[in-house]
C-alpha cells in the first residue's frame, strides 16, 4: 500500500499534520467563494418564500381560502396562515431535495463534486423559471420539486468541496462560506420581497423567478471550477490530483497531504457500498453527528422564523411594510453574524461556537415566550413597544445562531468524514437536514396555532438538549486535518469505546500501528 503506512476504515492512522506545507493561495480564496454560491440557492429560497406567501396577490391566485382568513377581523391571530396547502407549498421542495441528496452521491463520489454542482445548478434555473411563470397551483409545486433537486444537490456537493479545497488551518472560515452565501440569499431575498410587495399582481413572479441569478452563477462557476485534489485521486487522476493540489496550497512540498490523500483514496476503492460501511461501529461516531447535528440545526427553530418571519411578525400584529421590514432586519442579523463566525471559529474553535450560541438562543426563546404569554391574546396585538422588544430578541436569537449552529450544522459534519465515506456521509447530513426542514416547514403554521407562544418554548426546549449534547459529545475538529479526523474519535472520552484498536479492511483485521494513540 502506497505510502507504507496503514489505512483503517476510517481514514488514514498515520499523523502527518505536522509536515503539511501551503498557505492560503488566492486561487483558494476565488474557488471558494464561487463554489459557495451554491448556498444562496438554499438562502434565497428561506427568504423568498415567507415573504412570497404573504403577499395578496399570491394568495388569492394560489390559496385563496388564506386570504380570506387573513383579512377576517376576528380570526385567531395565531391561526390566520394555518393551511396545509400552503405550508406545501414551503415544505414540498425540502421533501424533493431529501431525495436528491441521496441521488447527488454516487454522483459526488463517481463523477466528481463539480458535477454535482452543476447538476444542481441547471435544475434551480429551471425551478425558478417554472415558479415565475405558474399558471396554476400544479405548476408551482412542479417548479418547486425542480428546486428542491437542484437544493439536494448543491447542498451535497459544496461543503465537501470547500472542506477538500481549504488548507487546514483555514478549513472553518472557508467552510462557513456556504452560510455566508444563505445568509446573504436569505437576506437578499427580504429585499426583493419588501421592494416587489409593491408591484401588485406581478410582483410575487418576479421574487420567485429572479432564483435564477444565484443558480445561474452556480452553474457557470461549476463549469470554471478546477475539481478537488481529493476527487481527482479518487477517480485515479493522480497526477492531475497532485498538480491541482500545488496549486492550491502554493507550494510544490505537498509530499505529506498528498500521501494522505493516497492513503485514504486506496482504502476507498476497497468500500463498494459507501451507505453500508456508514453502519459500521467504527463508523458510528461520523453517522452521529451525521443525523444529530443537522437535526439539532433544524430544531434550534431558525428555519420556522425565516420562512415564516413576514406571516410571523404579521400574526403579532404587525403591518404588511412593517412585518417585510422586520424579517428584512433579522435577515441582514443572520448575514452579519455569519461575519463573526468566519473571523472566530478557526481561533476559538467549534465548541465554544456552539455552546455559547446556544445559551444566547435560549434565553431569548423563553423571553419571547414569555412576553407574548402575557402580552398577546387571540384578538389582540402587541404595543409598539413590545413589538420592538420582540424584534430585538429574535434579532439576538438570529445573532447566536449565526455565529454558532447555522455554519456549524454544516462545517462539523463535512469535515470529519473519511474520503471513503465522504460523500455518503454528507447526503446523510442534506438528506436529515431536508427531512426535518420539510417536517418542520409543513408542521409549523398548524404547531404556531397549537402552541400559540409555547412554540418558543418548544425549541428552546430542543436547543437545551443540543447544548448538552456538544458539551458532552461533540470534540474539538479545530486544526485536525480532514484525512486524519479518525485519531480524533479514537482520542474522546465517549467515543473511543465505539471506535476499535484496529481496521476491518475487507473482511481482514490489520493491527494499527500502536504509535497512533
Amino acid at each position: 500500500m502506497a505510502g507504507g503506512g496503514s489505512v483503517g476504515s476510517v481514514g488514514v492512522t498515520k499523523e502527518r499534520a505536522a509536515q503539511y506545507q501551503g498557505k492560503a493561495t488566492v486561487y483558494v480564496f476565488v474557488t471558494c467563494i464561487i463554489a459557495a454560491v451554491g448556498g444562496s440557492l438554499f438562502g434565497y429560497d428561506i427568504g423568498i418564500s415567507g415573504g412570497v406567501t404573504s403577499m395578496d396577490e399570491f394568495l388569492k391566485k394560489f390559496f385563496y381560502r388564506v386570504y380570506v382568513k387573513k383579512h377576517r377581523v376576528h380570526e385567531n391571530n395565531y391561526c390566520k396562515y394555518n393551511d396545509q396547502g400552503l405550508a406545501a407549498f414551503t415544505s414540498s421542495l425540502y421533501l424533493a431535495g431529501l431525495v436528491a441528496s441521496l441521488v447527488a452521491s454516487p454522483v459526488t463520489r463517481n463523477y466528481g463534486r463539480r458535477v454535482s454542482i452543476i447538476c444542481g445548478g441547471v435544475s434551480f434555473l429551471v425551478g425558478a423559471g417554472l415558479n415565475a411563470a405558474a399558471l396554476n397551483l400544479a405548476m408551482l409545486l412542479l417548479g418547486r420539486i425542480m428546486l428542491g433537486i437542484g437544493i439536494g444537490f448543491g447542498n451535497q456537493a459544496v461543503p465537501v468541496y470547500l472542506s477538500e479545497m481549504a488548507p487546514t488551518h483555514l478549513r472553518g472560515s472557508l467552510n462557513i462560506l456556504f452560510q455566508l452565501a444563505t445568509t446573504l440569499g436569505i437576506f437578499t431575498a427580504n429585499m426583493v420581497n419588501y421592494g416587489t410587495q409593491k408591484l401588485d399582481s406581478w410582483g410575487w413572479r418576479l421574487s420567485l423567478g429572479l432564483a435564477a441569478a444565484p443558480a445561474f452563477v452556480m452553474t457557470v462557476g461549476g463549469l470554471l471550477l478546477s475539481e478537488t485534489p481529493n476527487s481527482l485521486i479518487q477517480q485515479g487522476l493522480i497526477d492531475k490530483g497532485r498538480e491541482v493540489l500545488i496549486k492550491i496550497r502554493g507550494t510544490n512540498n505537498v509530499d505529506a497531504e498528498f500521501q494522505d490523500m493516497i492513503d485514504a483514496s486506496e482504502l476507498g476503492k476497497s468500500i463498494k457500498h459507501p451507505f453500508r460501511n456508514m453502519l459500521k461501529r467504527s463508523n458510528r461516531p461520523e453517522l452521529a453527528m451525521a443525523i444529530f447535528m443537522p437535526t439539532f440545526q433544524i430544531l434550534t427553530g431558525i428555519n420556522s422564523i425565516l420562512f415564516y418571519a413576514p406571516v410571523l411578525f404579521r400574526s403579532m400584529g404587525f403591518g404588511a411594510k412593517a412585518s417585510l421590514y422586520s424579517s428584512a432586519v433579522t435577515g441582514a442579523v443572520l448575514a452579519g453574524s455569519t461575519f463573526i463566525s468566519i473571523a472566530t471559529v478557526d481561533r476559538l474553535g467549534r465548541r465554544v461556537l456552539l455552546i455559547s450560541g446556544g445559551i444566547l438562543m435560549i434565553v431569548c426563546q423563553v423571553i419571547v415566550a414569555i412576553i407574548l404569554g402575557l402580552k398577546f391574546g387571540e384578538d389582540q396585538s402587541l404595543t409598539k413597544g413590545y413589538s420592538t422588544l420582540v424584534v430585538v430578541l429574535i434579532c439576538l436569537f438570529v445573532l447566536g445562531f449565526g455565529c454558532s449552529w447555522g455554519p456549524l450544522g454544516w462545517t462539523v459534519p463535512s469535515e470529519i468524514f473519511a474520503l471513503e465515506t465522504r460523500s455518503a456521509g454528507q447526503s446523510i447530513t442534506v438528506a436529515v437536514n431536508l427531512l426535518f426542514t420539510f417536517i418542520i416547514a409543513q408542521s409549523f403554521l398548524a404547531l404556531l396555532c397549537a402552541f400559540k407562544f409555547g412554540i418558543f418554548l418548544f425549541f428552546a426546549g430542543w436547543i437545551t438538549v443540543m447544548t448538552f449534547f456538544v458539551y458532552l459529545f461533540v470534540p474539538e475538529t479545530k486544526g485536525v486535518p480532514i484525512e486524519e479526523m479518525t485519531l480524533l474519535w479514537k482520542k474522546h472520552w465517549f467515543w473511543k469505546r465505539t471506535v476499535p484498536p484496529y481496521s476491518e479492511v475487507d473482511g481482514n483485521i490489520h493491527k494499527e500501528n500502536s504509535s497512533v494513540d
